[in-house]
């Protein structure tokens, strides 16, 4: 038995008596038509069954990937930090700068960086500049914490993704690293390891900048060990008002040695979880070994060489998905704050390293002696 024939766009506009050009804007929801236009093509469309067919926009985005454009449409980059590069000496951001920047000349876009703290810069002007230019898609990233306020342009003429969580509003799609999972990861492979008492280290206000998700994290995987062997999180500084936490972008983080070493000398931790740099100047005060004293994992991991074991953030992969989603917000016209949105998040990747050596023989060797 024959398929039965597919909608096609010229019998949409047949039915619609328009150009098969209008009911391809409309159905793309291009403002250039009528609202009423597009929901009458719409609705025309749907009665008649259309489905769009994948092969061909599969062929349509092929096709602009090759064909040279001659003025590549512009995206803006846009961050808020403290001085207008400051962002690319800090974890992660100039990752993810270089994988969106990657993805849009592929995508046959140009990316073009613009810094919200120039002198005089408001909101209003920025969008102003941006609509002027015919800028419509935006990349919202590196936004400091005490910046966490609402970004006022005119939602109306531009389609946004956010990577990471500031600013707070408006609220928009949303590409990050799952920071819940990355930790949740560390844990599951330093248990599969032979580790029990499995500690946590995190500056107070990096954990405030990921919503709080390594928190989550380690207490949820926490709450699955035995309460003999559950070890406090230990967040630095001991007290810090949220004020505080917003006041400054600290970009050198590192624990109180004497505070540290008080909480290593009560819950003697097998493994620490941490951020390298943090831990290095405490564990030098103390003159412990790793792993001879405590094992180490690092949930920044750089060098996956073998030396550190750790989880790997792909920061690149979260600038790349962000133009992605932006271009697909784009291709179909899409703009304005959404009405419901989304985070997608970048799992890590784990590395098996030398500052965490396998227990699991010895604890054989041991359970078969008994």
């Amino acid at each position: 038995m024959p398929a039965p024939r597919r909608v096609t766009l010229s019998d949409i506009a047949k039915q619609a008596d328009v150009h098969v050009t209008t009911v391809s804007l409309a159905l793309r929801n291009h403002p250039r038509l009528p609202e009423r236009t597009r929901s009458r093509i719409k609705k025309i469309a749907q009665e008649l069954g259309y489905r769009p067919d994948p092969v061909l926009q599969a062929l349509v985005a092929y096709r602009g990937k090759v064909m040279t454009r001659r003025n590549p449409p512009t995206l803006a980059y846009l961050t808020n930090w403290s001085t207008r590069l400051g962002w690319e000496r800090v974890t992660a951001h100039p990752e993810f700068f270089a994988g969106a920047k990657a993805k849009a000349e592929e995508l046959g876009f140009t990316l073009e960086h613009f810094w919200m703290s120039e002198p005089g810069l408001t909101h209003t002007r920025m969008s102003k500049i941006l609509q002027t230019r015919g800028i419509t898609g935006l990349i919202i990233a590196s936004h400091r914490r005490e910046t966490d306020v609402a970004l006022h342009f005119d939602w109306s003429a531009f389609s946004a993704i956010k990577i990471d969580y500031f600013p707070h509003e408006p609220e928009l799609h949303n590409v990050t690293n799952d920071q819940c999972s990355i930790v949740r990861l560390a844990i599951r492979h330093a248990r599969k390891l032979g580790y029990k008492r499995i500690g946590f280290a995190m500056d107070r206000g990096w954990d405030h900048s990921v919503d709080r998700l390594w928190t989550a994290g380690f207490l949820a995987e926490q709450s699955l060990q035995a309460p003999k062997d559950q070890v406090p999180l230990y967040l630095f500084p001991d007290y810090e008002p949220v004020s505080t936490w917003m006041a400054e972008t600290r970009d050198q983080v590192q624990v109180e040695p004497k505070n540290f070493a008080q909480w290593y000398k009560q819950h003697k931790p097998d493994v620490i979880i941490s951020k390298r740099s943090f831990l290095e100047p405490a564990i030098a005060a103390m003159k412990l070994k790793i792993p001879e004293d405590v094992a180490f994992i690092d949930v920044f991991l750089e060098d996956c060489d073998g030396a550190t074991a750790g989880v790997r953030q792909n920061h690149e992969t979260v600038g790349q998905l962000a133009i992605e989603i932006l271009a697909g917000q784009l291709h179909y016209n899409k703009y304005g704050i959404p009405e419901i949105p989304t985070t997608t998040y970048v799992e890590g990747t784990w590395f098996d390293g030398n500052t965490c050596p396998d227990l699991t023989p010895q604890l054989t060797a041991v359970s078969t002696k008994k």
